[in-house]
């Protein structure tokens, strides 16, 4: 048996409950995903199913997206949180969950993607500046969460990343 993850195309899908607890697992094994409550997996793969998405081969998760729609700014979609698995990284799972995330139900008719990101967070920065690039829109960088905003203390700051406008012909021809 090999390490080696299959090589075959993965399937996305929008998320189910039974998603929640794999989810949950994907980041506490990340090693460098905030790791939330399983109970929130859960309710954000069952209530938020609709801008919930995760990439898998046959039974293994390969990666998840979670997000939804700001009911204070309807037409942006937030990125709450991506996830590749350690076997899956590298190759390009990033964006393909991405552009599987913007095409989900949920994201319909948005004209902004938003997401936070740590400034060390250089790989996140990469993912998104290239989905921006790629999707022929600005990025608009401003102060998400302070330092202090976090109650546990030692969490970096989050900058707010709007990216827009979303070009719906474009985002149909994004082929990762």
């Amino acid at each position: 048996m090999t390490d080696q993850p299959n090589s075959s195309t993965p399937t996305f899908r929008t998320t189910t409950t039974d998603d929640g607890g794999a989810i949950w697992r994907l980041v506490r094994d990340s090693g460098v995903l905030d790791v939330n409550s399983a109970y929130m997996y859960l309710l954000l793969a069952k209530d938020f199913a609709d801008t919930c998405v995760v990439a898998e081969d046959g039974d293994e998760l390969l990666g998840f997206v979670t997000g939804y729609r700001p009911p204070q700014r309807p037409e942006s979609i937030f990125l709450w949180q991506v996830g590749v698995s350690a076997a899956a990284r590298g190759r390009g799972l990033g964006k393909s969950l991405l552009a599987a995330f913007l095409r989900t139900p949920g994201a319909r008719g948005a004209r902004l993607l938003e997401t936070t990101i740590s400034p060390s967070n250089d790989a996140s920065r990469a993912l998104f500046t290239a989905v921006a690039r790629d999707l022929g829109a600005s990025i608009d960088l401003t102060e998400g969460f302070r330092a202090d905003h976090f109650p546990e203390g030692g969490h970096e700051a989050e900058e707010l990343y709007r990216i827009g406008p979303i070009d719906p012909p474009r985002l149909s021809q994004l082929d990762y």
